[in-house]
């Protein structure tokens, strides 16, 4: 794809031993954090530098994060953060170029203590999302309302992205249980007609990181 690297963000890691001091920079593809808290790292390159930034990630090191529009962030995964690793074959190359993805241990548990981390924002995508992961009992037609109240309460966050535009959903499975039961006295929400399972639409992982126009996702950022 034609002028990619401009999408693209820059992660520099500097190994410090006795002797020699180390710089490591990798291209970044992907990635989602909240200040200097990083939840998703995705970098390419060869297998000398991702095993570096493995070790590193493990280590709990500080990373130096320039984002494609020339910010320039430090950042870390913080403790008990996953890695994981694979190759990538280029026709062109031949030696497969080396993927790594590590993720923080609040994205590996999402959902918990009344944090949802989204890769993008689109009503009917997200209310799924908090159903599963909050262990809700919801159907798909609620998302409208519900999703109303998160954002009338302001309870969306915009997080930092490359190669996504992710928000955080701050809202407790109390808390969403009261706003359905709301709903339903006030009747602007309704069970089903039928008993039986609730069937939920599929969703790519493509259709989740690209707003829907039903919501206006600027109003995040």
């Amino acid at each position: 794809m034609q002028n990619a690297h401009l999408r693209l963000g820059l992660l520099e890691y500097t190994r410090m031993t006795e002797k020699t001091s180390t710089r490591i920079r990798l291209r970044v593809d992907r990635y989602v954090g909240e200040d200097e808290q990083a939840h998703l790292i995705s970098v390419f390159g060869n297998d000398s530098d991702v095993g570096a930034i493995t070790a590193a990630v493990h280590e709990k090191a500080t990373f130096t994060l320039s984002f494609p529009d020339g910010e320039v962030k430090e950042v870390s995964l913080g403790e008990h953060a996953s890695c994981y690793k694979g190759a990538v074959s280029l026709s062109d190359r031949k030696h497969p170029v080396r993927h790594l993805v590590a993720v923080s241990k609040e994205l590996y548990t999402n959902g918990g203590v009344g944090r949802t981390i989204l890769l993008g924002y689109e009503r009917d995508q997200a209310w799924a999302t908090l159903a599963s992961f909050l262990g809700l009992p919801a159907e798909p037609a609620w998302a409208k309302h519900v999703l109303g109240v998160v954002e009338a309460l302001e309870r969306i966050k915009a997080l930092d992205g490359i190669g996504f535009r992710p928000v955080l959903i701050s809202a407790t499975t109390e808390e969403v249980l009261e706003w359905i039961g709301e709903g339903l006295r006030s009747q602007a929400l309704s069970f089903p007609e039928k008993n039986g399972p609730i069937l939920w639409p599929r969703y790519s992982v493509t259709a989740s990181i690209n707003p829907s126009p039903e919501v206006d996702a600027s109003m995040f950022w």
